[in-house]
């Protein structure tokens, strides 16, 4: 990732920030909120999604969020079966979620 997308990214986050302090004027926000508009983007959009908006690569994400994990989220479904400070039901979600990978 380029340093100009890292500050794209900077950027958005700090506005969404500045939209979502309740100390901020509301002068503040509004110009938070056209700002984020002209980026092609949104206060209510997550991370991977501003990324999306605004054209940045987004390796960490699959290709179609709603049919694959990604490597990072498998390793912590791995982790949740290991960790004894994890409750037997989410254990259990966490195996059948590898196994519905192939993980498992």
């Amino acid at each position: 990732m380029a340093s100009q997308d890292k500050s794209n990214t900077r950027v958005a986050g700090g506005l969404k920030a500045t939209i979502n302090n309740p100390r901020v004027s509301d002068e503040a926000k509004s110009s938070a909120h056209e700002r984020l508009r002209e980026m092609g983007t949104s206060a209510d959009a997550d991370a991977s999604q501003i990324k999306r908006d605004i054209g940045e690569d987004t390796n960490d994400a699959p290709e179609d969020p709603d049919s694959s994990l990604t490597q990072q989220q498998l390793g912590g479904y791995k982790a949740t079966l290991k960790n004894p400070n994890i409750s037997e039901g989410a254990k259990q979600h966490a195996q059948e979620v590898l196994e519905a990978h192939d993980q498992a």
